[in-house]
C-alpha cells in the first residue's frame, strides 16, 4: 500500500504552492459547458488559498500536440475559475519562462493559473528539464489531478521528484478513499454496471473484478460482443467480433465463480442512420442496430442494482447523447439515487458522470468520479504513475 501525505498533512504556510489540477472541460465557443472537473477541485483550491502564500495551478486542455493552439488555451478556464472563487485569477502567458517566473512572483496575483501544459511536448514526454522549470514555480506540490494520474508526464510525476514538501489534494484522495476499497473490501453485495463501447476497453477491469462482485451488468455497446457469444443475433451493432471469445471466456469465468451476469432482454434499436426507434426483444434484425437497453432490461437492472450495498458504474447502457436513446442510462440513474444514502455508489468515465448529470439526481449520488482512463487503469490494479510520485519514503 502506498503512503501519500494528504492536504491536511501538509505546511503550507506562507509558501507558493504548485498544484496539478485536472481541467480538461469541454469547451464550446468559448464557454465551458460542464464544469464538473473544475467544481470538484475547488475544496481543494480553496484550502490551499486560506494557507499558502501563491497558489499557482497548472492544468491540460486537450491534444495540441506541443504546440500553442488557440482553441486550446486555459482562458475560459481562468474565467470560469474567477468567477466561482469570486477573486482575480491571473492566467500567465505560458507554464514556464522567465514571464512565467514573473507572474508567479508578483505579490499582485495571489492566484496564477499556468497557461496550457501541453502546449509544451516535454510535458508528455516527462521531461527533465521542464518538470525542474515546473517545480521552480512552488515550494509545495501538490496532485489534485485524478483524472491524469495513469500519465507519467512532467507535472503528475516528473516535477514531483524535487519536492520533499509534497501530497495529494483533496478530491485525489477522496478518489482514492472510494475507489480503494473496492479492490480490498467492497461492502456487500456488489454490484458492477459496465456500458459504454468496447469489450476491449474494460478486459482488465472486469479479470480484476470478478472475484469482489455479485453481479455484474453489461449493457451499452459492449454487450452486443458478449450477447453474439451467447449465440444471440445483434443485427447491424456495435461488435468486436475479434473479442468473442474473450467474452465467452469471461461468461465461463463468471459462472464458475458464481458471479451473475446480467445481459439486455430488449433493446430500443434504430436504422442504419440511427433513426426511427423501435422496441425489440432479445435478438436485433438483421437490418437494425441496438442504441439503448429495452424497458425489461432497465427494470431488471434497477431491481439489481435496488439490492445491492456498493454499485459502481461505468459507460452509458446507450447511445445517451442522442434520444430517444438516453432513455435507459436515465431510469438507471434515478434508480441509483432512489437507494441513496444506502448504497455506496460511483459514477466512473465523463460520459456516465454526464448522464448522471443530465438526469438531475448528482446530488444523490455518492460519488462522480473524475477519472476516465486513470480511474480503468486503478480497477484494473495498475500502479498510477502520479500516484507512485507521491509515495512517501521511509
Amino acid at each position: 500500500m502506498i503512503r501519500i501525505r494528504k492536504l491536511a498533512d501538509l505546511d503550507l504556510g506562507g509558501k507558493p504552492v504548485f498544484v496539478r489540477v485536472d481541467f480538461n472541460v469541454p469547451i464550446d465557443q468559448g464557454k465551458i459547458s460542464e464544469p464538473h472537473r473544475i467544481d470538484s477541485a475547488l475544496p481543494t483550491i480553496r484550502h490551499i488559498l486560506q494557507r499558502a502564500k501563491k497558489t499557482v495551478i497548472a492544468s491540460h486542455l486537450g491534444r495540441p500536440e506541443g504546440k500553442a493552439v488557440a482553441r486550446y488555451s486555459l482562458r475560459p478556464v481562468q474565467e470560469y475559475l474567477a468567477s466561482v472563487l469570486g477573486q482575480s485569477v491571473e492566467l500567465a502567458p505560458d507554464c514556464v519562462g522567465a514571464e512565467v517566473e514573473r507572474v508567479v512572483s508578483d505579490a499582485r496575483f495571489p492566484i496564477v493559473l499556468l497557461e496550457n501544459l501541453r502546449f509544451h511536448k516535454e510535458e508528455e514526454k516527462n521531461d527533465p528539464v521542464f518538470s525542474r522549470a515546473l517545480a521552480s514555480l512552488g515550494d509545495v506540490y501538490v496532485n489534485d489531478a485524478f483524472g491524469a494520474a495513469h500519465r507519467a508526464h512532467a507535472s503528475t510525476a516528473g516535477m514531483a521528484a524535487f519536492f520533499t514538501e509534497k501530497g495529494s489534494g483533496l478530491l485525489l484522495q477522496k478518489e482514492l478513499d472510494y475507489f480503494s476499497p473496492i479492490l480490498a473490501n467492497p461492502e456487500k453485495p456488489f454490484v458492477t454496471l459496465l456500458g459504454g463501447a468496447k469489450v476491449s476497453d474494460k478486459i482488465g477491469v472486469i479479470k480484476n473484478l470478478l472475484p469482489k462482485v455479485d453481479a455484474l451488468l453489461i449493457a451499452g455497446g459492449m454487450a452486443y460482443t458478449f450477447l453474439k457469444a451467447q449465440g444471440i443475433e445483434v443485427g447491424t451493432s456495435l461488435l468486436e467480433q475479434d473479442k468473442i471469445g474473450v467474452a465467452a471466456d469471461i461468461l465461463t469465468e463468471a459462472s464458475g465463480r458464481g458471479v451473475r451476469v446480467l445481459l439486455p432482454v430488449d433493446h430500443v434499436t434504430g436504422d442504419s442512420e440511427k433513426k426511427n426507434p423501435a422496441n425489440c426483444d432479445q435478438a436485433i434484425p438483421t437490418d437494425r442496430m441496438g442504441l439503448d437497453i429495452g424497458a425489461k432490461t432497465a427494470t431488471m437492472f434497477a431491481k439489481e442494482i435496488g439490492k445491492a450495498k456498493t454499485v459502481l458504474w461505468n459507460g452509458p447502457v446507450g447511445l445517451f447523447e442522442v434520444p430517444p436513446y438516453d432513455t435507459g442510462s436515465r431510469t438507471l440513474a434515478r434508480a441509483l439515487a432512489d437507494n441513496y444514502p444506502g448504497v455506496v455508489s460511483i459514477i466512473a468515465g465523463g460520459d456516465t458522470v454526464a448522464a448522471v448529470i443530465a438526469a438531475g439526481v448528482e446530488d444523490r449520488i455518492s460519488h462522480l468520479s473524475t477519472g476516465g482512463g486513470a480511474t480503468l487503469e486503478f480497477l484494473e490494479g495498475k500502479e498510477l504513475p502520479g500516484i507512485k510520485a507521491l509515495e512517501i519514503i521511509p
